[in-house]
């Protein structure tokens, strides 16, 4: 995202600038879990959408052009991170967002009437031709839009890390498994390639559900009618949007009834970043499961000891950091479940559990990066294919007998397969 202007004018500093509504809010709900001022994307996110509906409504005559320059600047200032302790209210909580709306509104007019030297409403000027029905999903978009960067890059980390190791161990045999049991032989550099492979395409899933949001609905203003904004106004707040946003990718949503009434493009991004974690999850319980040992298990990886593993066994080292990415994608999985509910809640003509939808997101992108990242920097760039058993196991591979097969039938070969291992084990060969 481009930075905001700075104003020329310093912004006030400990003094109350939001209003009665947001008051009531606060004394309707709390400051919750997480409260607007912890969520600097979405407060970013909604003052640039009261920046593009300024200069819409300056440029088409709505607002005088001294109010309409005054609320721009006053929204850029909050865009800009200077008035985060001016949003106290709940992420999530009742009303379709309504109190989040009115938090930017109150805000950003008290500080519009500093500027301006005239008294600037809330919902007469700050709000014109709006409503909470099409301001607080175009903001979500482009705060998830946003958000969306750092799971990205996560993955990138980790993908990378398993291609840097595949390099290192390209040509290391290692014994490949099905059903747990004895297979034939691989290359560690096949192994950790495909780990990259697998990592990029879901990355890729998460890239393209992210990209459905960038047709916004600003401009449908209440259920999608467009009533109460003049003739002109979507278009060009979008087009203002794109600039303070420097987001060349927005449009105006094609249909802004189904914007408004159908949120299905968060449970998109949800199931792919569930996607995206049951593969990180994958990958790291198969590394858990090649460390095991160093006696009693398979013990071809070496993990990097980070830490104690445990506080009676002295030396004792435990895989904690797949561990780790394995539990975040369970969470992952739990916050998707509550996407997916806010999702089918929506009723006639919109959805009004956006908030909690935000909320879970957040959560989502919060674990996926941190589950990629972590083991792309704690366990993968340490890891060693030194084993004890490494080379020893390659030994009971197919191979051969895959290959005595194909020339002497799968009965010949099956045959040898079972004098071999009674001649080594002295088990019955039948």
């Amino acid at each position: 995202m481009a930075p905001t202007d700075d104003h020329e004018q310093a912004a006030p500093r400990g003094e109350q600038l939001y209003g009665r509504q947001t008051e009531l809010g606060v004394a309707s709900f709390g400051p919750g879990r997480r409260r607007l001022a912890d969520v600097p994307a979405l407060i970013r996110s909604y003052a640039r959408v009261k920046a593009a509906a300024a200069r819409a409504n300056g440029a088409l005559g709505v607002l005088e052009p001294e109010v309409a320059r005054a609320i721009d600047a006053a929204a850029r200032e909050v865009a800009a991170g200077r008035l985060d302790d001016q949003f106290p209210t709940a992420l999530v909580l009742g009303g379709g967002g309504t109190t989040t709306n009115m938090n930017l509104n109150e805000v950003i007019a008290a500080r519009a009437t500093r500027l301006a030297g005239r008294p600037i409403h809330p919902n007469d000027h700050v709000n014109a031709s709006q409503s909470t029905n099409d301001t607080y999903p175009t903001a979500m978009a482009l705060t998830i839009r946003e958000l969306s960067a750092q799971p990205l890059a996560a993955l990138e980390t980790l993908a990378r890390a398993f291609e840097e190791k595949a390099a290192e161990y390209a040509d290391t045999l290692r014994l490949g498994r099905t059903c747990l049991q004895d297979a034939v032989t691989l290359t560690v550099g096949e192994t950790h390639r495909s780990h990259a492979t697998a990592i990029r395409r879901t990355a890729r899933g998460v890239r393209a559900a992210v990209e459905e949001l960038r047709a916004v609905p600003i401009g449908a203003t209440v259920l999608g009618t467009g009533i109460g904004a003049p003739a002109g106004y979507r278009e060009l707040a979008v087009a203002e949007l794109r600039g303070l946003c420097g987001d060349d990718l927005l449009l105006p949503s094609s249909d802004p009834y189904d914007a408004l009434a159908h949120l299905d493009p968060y449970a998109a991004i949800a199931q792919a970043a569930v996607r995206a974690t049951l593969v990180v999850a994958k990958i790291a319980g198969d590394l858990r499961l090649l460390s095991s040992g160093p006696v009693g298990g398979i013990a071809e990886v070496g993990l990097p000891a980070v830490q104690a593993g445990s506080s009676i066994m002295p030396g004792k080292v435990n895989p904690a950091i797949p561990e780790y990415a394995m539990q975040l994608s369970y969470r992952v999985r739990g916050a998707a479940h509550t996407v997916e509910a806010a999702v089918g809640a929506g009723e006639l003509e919109l959805n009004i559990m956006e908030p909690v939808i935000v909320d879970a997101l957040i959560d989502i992108f919060e674990d996926l990066a941190s589950a990629a990242q972590v083991l792309a920097e704690r366990c993968v760039t340490g890891l060693t294919w030194d084993g004890p058993r490494l080379h020893a196991n390659v030994s009971g591979a197919f191979d051969r007998w895959v290959a005595m097969a194909a020339e002497d039938g799968y009965d010949a070969a099956t045959a040898e397969v079972r004098r071999a291992r009674a001649a080594t084990t002295g088990e019955d060969d039948r």
